[in-house]
């Protein structure tokens, strides 16, 4: 594995929920001259081989992080962007099946909640 891509994976394990311009910040630092491309290019098939996935929440870049072995779900802070994980309410993937699957085998839901983190929440009410 390339410096680069080691530094992507080290980045994402430091700053989960990162967008490739936050990760592209922190590789450039470690090493700098590695370009915003290499950094996708390394995303890219980082998930295409399952060691990080991609989220693409409503209105936000896309998001990666490392926890890929299972059907977790995200909330994500309308005011500041943090997002947290949160664990699948049944304990098993999917989390949710439509009432009607059409035929589908259904596999993976990803549900996105929306909020007010605590510190947003606290800055607005003083």
């Amino acid at each position: 594995m390339t410096d680069p891509r080691r530094a992507v994976l080290q980045a994402l394990a430091e700053a989960p929920h990162a967008s490739a311009d936050d990760l592209h910040g922190s590789v450039s630092a470690a090493l700098p001259g590695t370009s915003l491309q290499s950094v996708y290019n390394a995303l890219a098939d980082f998930t295409a081989v399952g060691l990080v996935r991609r989220i693409e929440p409503a209105g936000l870049p896309g998001l990666f992080e490392l926890r890929v072995d299972d059907n977790h779900h995200h909330l994500i802070c309308s005011v500041c962007g943090a997002v947290e994980d949160v664990d699948c309410v049944v304990g098993e993937a999917p989390c949710l099946t439509p009432g009607d699957a059409h035929g589908y085998a259904v596999s993976v839901a990803e549900v996105t909640f929306w909020g007010v983190c605590p510190a947003c929440a606290a800055a607005a009410a003083s």
